[in-house]
């Protein structure tokens, strides 16, 4: 009774603070613009199935790859056995799912899955291990790069140790419980191969410490889950839930097909044609661009907070590659620390408070200017992040609405003003060249 009153005030406690954290993420999310999604249902779920479910952006990189779908499947499926240890916290009786269907003609299914876990468990601590090498041994560039310096190296490493304890745990958890069935202190719940080859560890080790150690593992696992559950909307590792509703909302225009301003279009309509009807005087006055997070839309703002800073999209940007301080990894960062710091400020303040701060306070104009806008990040991010449209929405804000840009622009701004084209020289003399020929 003392047990389950305990995981019960453990459990609802956690799952407490993780919605109440998510709650607040999505009124971070909510508070962009609306966002304008080309797509039908069907695209939208295929899309998901494909790049969310199935990976399928992942295989540009095979050996990542494979390491991450270790990780990924393993993920999946033990929550099968976190299913099992929470009916035993709140029942206080053990493998109570296996007491269920002991007799009953889906048993060997059981042992199947219980053995299909330690599989991949195994599979998934050699990933974590290859993972943490990866980023501190032979330190792969794109984890080295300067946005990745302090916290973000160091949640990385904090949720893959978490990783490393989860997979002990349940190991410790399923080869002592072995153990104590091989003495008769516990009931078999089938021939469990991996737990197997661990429990002769234990041969010398008496009943009662069998006892503690299977219920060590057993709470560890579970208050490994339920932090890893607390951490997790604090964490780059938030993409785990999000990637499915982000790649779900994906946009399924062509890449490269830019958004036209409503305001825009319509002065152009009225200079082709004067007869139309003028805009309204009292209207306000429109927004070009994004100065800060309230002005990108919400997609823009949900693809920060999914951002798993895996630095794809840094590694195959051009400007990056020669030497640019542009980094698309960076912009989505922060982003979502810019959208954080205002999401504070409202918890502190209220909504209508302003700090006189902006995402331009964080991304330079020369991060802005280095972008060729050639999709090749948007092309590379496995969850369909796009950099790319809060990169352009920035540079609208510095041209049109501060008029901020490289000479080299405010030139051929100048020659399409004057000329109709963007070359000094009059429309008038484009067909000179003719003149030289036959």
């Amino acid at each position: 009774m003392i047990s389950s009153l305990i995981f019960i005030l453990i459990f609802f406690s956690a799952f407490g603070f993780f919605l109440f954290r998510v709650i607040k993420i999505r009124r971070n999310i909510l508070l962009g613009t609306d966002a304008q999604l080309e797509g039908t249902v069907s695209q939208r779920i295929f899309t998901m199935l494909c790049v969310a479910f199935g990976q399928s952006k992942m295989t540009a990189r095979p050996v990542a790859f494979f390491l991450h779908l270790f990780v990924y499947t393993a993920f999946l499926f033990t929550q099968i056995e976190l299913l099992e240890i929470i009916i035993d916290g709140v029942s206080g009786g053990h493998r109570t799912i296996w007491h269920w269907i002991e007799n009953s003609a889906i048993a060997i299914t059981y042992t199947i899955l219980i053995n299909a876990i330690e599989l991949l468990s195994i599979l998934a601590f050699f990933a974590t291990i290859a993972f943490i090498s990866r980023r501190n041994i032979i330190r792969l560039a794109r984890f080295q790069k300067p946005e990745m310096k302090g916290w973000p190296s160091l949640d990385a490493n904090l949720i893959l140790s978490g990783e490393l304890f989860l997979i002990l745990s349940i190991m410790l958890m399923n080869s002592a419980d072995v153990a104590l069935q091989h003495m008769g202190q516990s009931q078999s719940t089938g021939k469990f191969l991996i737990s197997n080859l661990i429990a002769p560890v234990w041969q010398n080790t008496d009943s009662a410490t069998l006892h503690i150690l299977e219920r060590v593992g057993w709470w560890g696992h579970l208050i490994g889950i339920l932090g890893f559950m607390v951490y997790l909307p604090f964490s780059k590792h938030f993409h785990i839930l999000l990637a499915f509703p982000n790649t779900f909302f994906t946009n399924q225009k062509s890449k490269g097909k830019f958004t036209n301003l409503a305001a825009v279009t319509s002065e152009v309509k009225l200079m082709l044609d004067p007869t139309l009807p003028p805009p309204d005087a009292n209207a306000p006055l429109p927004k070009f661009g994004a100065k800060d997070v309230q002005h990108l839309t919400w997609k823009n703002l949900m693809d920060a907070y999914t951002c798993t800073e895996c630095g794809r999209c840094t590694s195959v940007c051009p400007a990056n590659l020669t030497g640019k301080k542009l980094s698309p990894r960076k912009i989505m960062m922060d982003t979502r620390d810019r959208l954080e710091e205002v999401g504070k400020n409202i918890d502190k303040h209220g909504k209508d408070y302003l700090d006189n701060k902006s995402l331009l306070d964080r991304i330079s104009e020369e991060e802005l200017w280095a972008c060729t806008s050639c999709n090749a990040c948007v092309q590379a991010c496995p969850v369909n992040i796009n950099p790319l449209e809060i990169i352009l929405e920035l540079r609208r804000d510095l041209v049109m609405e501060q008029s901020k840009a490289p000479s080299s622009l405010n030139a051929m701004f100048s020659n399409i003003e004057n000329n109709a084209a963007p070359w000094q020289f009059s429309p008038m003399d484009r067909a000179n060249w003719t003149q030289e020929m036959n």
